[in-house]
């Protein structure tokens, strides 16, 4: 299989822009979903999936202009967002009312499942081709993150609209004269008692679950840092003595990890191989990832499925620093081992 086929790039993407019940309500009618490896949580079947191939998560991405926002919601597994472009408002509570934080680029925010959410693109790119627009890079826990839980007044909006959501997570369009097919049931929407089970999350408490680059606590004794112009950072998971790595303060289990790698130009990670699923997304820069004898270039915006079990190696070979996240399956996954 040629590594083009693990790539995803940036300016390929293929974009949803129906892929929820909120896609047609005022302020959130101008969103781009994106389902880059795994099924996702779009209700819409003909929402484009870039990579099938089960890693144990799900990538996706959302792209913005200012004042686009995502309706509250929830959903069954942990929520991850690294800020690629623009700033974005995070914001809790079924009505948005709990708490807001403000992201920016490069930043990371985890949001646990029992916490009904919502973000809001509210400072896009200022120039160039994507001038405007703001881009979240996403994870879901599993390989089938299920539904979403949407906040009551999504439903009453929705159906205004002509959107009705079903019982089997799909969406029927009424304006383009689609009905509700026999044997099929609306949502029910979502009532008080599963409300009720969600956490009242302030602003000072949602800050717990951001970490900001500025806090990033780079290290350079790990497996990977060791290197000559190389630090790494555990921005989701625990300990891992094995590798060197310190746990984050989003620490808890994820069923993934996430971790920043960031290389000086001339930076090289010699080759190595690993045991779980390993996507590679470059926030910053340009990264060359040479796996079992064949190269590939990635830019900004980029990700790649590393297949498992080969050799990779990783080197920036251009003139600036670059940066990328990495998530990989598991909440204790193997330090890599390395070519003699």
């Amino acid at each position: 299989m040629s590594l083009q086929t693990r790539a995803v790039r940036y300016e390929e993407l293929k974009p949803c822009i129906n892929a929820f019940i909120d896609s047609r309500s005022p302020g959130s009618d101008k969103k781009e979903n994106f389902t880059i490896i795994g099924p996702g949580v779009a209700e819409n079947p003909n929402q484009h999936v870039h990579i099938k191939i089960a890693h144990g998560f799900n990538i996706g991405g959302a792209r913005q202009p200012a004042n686009c926002l995502n309706s509250q919601h929830s959903h069954l597994t942990e929520e991850v967002f690294v800020v690629h472009h623009g700033k974005w408002d995070f914001v809790t509570g079924v009505d948005a009312t709990d708490g807001r934080v403000s992201l920016n680029s490069g930043d990371i925010i985890s949001l646990p499942m029992d916490i009904f959410r919502g973000f809001e693109c509210i400072q896009g790119l200022p120039s160039g081709a994507h001038k405007g627009l703001g881009y979240l890079h996403a994870v879901l826990g599993g390989d089938d993150p299920g539904r979403v839980l949407w906040a009551p007044k999504v439903f009453d909006m929705a159906k205004y609209y002509g959107l009705i959501l079903l019982d089997d997570g799909s969406l029927i369009d009424t304006i383009a004269g689609e009905s509700i097919p026999t044997g099929k049931k609306p949502m029910l929407v979502t009532n008080a008692q599963q409300i009720a089970e969600h956490r009242f999350v302030d602003s000072d408490a949602l800050n717990q679950y951001v970490i900001r680059t500025a806090d990033f606590d780079w290290q350079s004794n790990t497996a990977l840092s060791k290197f000559e112009g190389v630090c790494e950072v555990s921005l989701i998971g625990g300990d891992s003595t094995e590798e060197g790595i310190v746990a984050s303060k989003l620490g808890w289990k994820h069923g993934f990890v996430v971790r920043a790698l960031k290389l000086q130009a001339g930076a090289l990670i010699p080759s190595h191989q690993r045991v779980e699923e390993e996507v590679i997304f470059v926030h910053q820069g340009s990264l060359s990832i040479r796996v079992d004898g064949e190269t590939i270039q990635l830019a900004e915006g980029d990700n790649f499925t590393t297949p498992i079990g080969s050799e990779r190696s990783f080197s920036n070979l251009s003139d600036s620093e670059s940066v990328c996240y990495i998530t990989r399956r598991g909440d204790n996954p193997i330090s890599p081992v390395f070519s003699s």
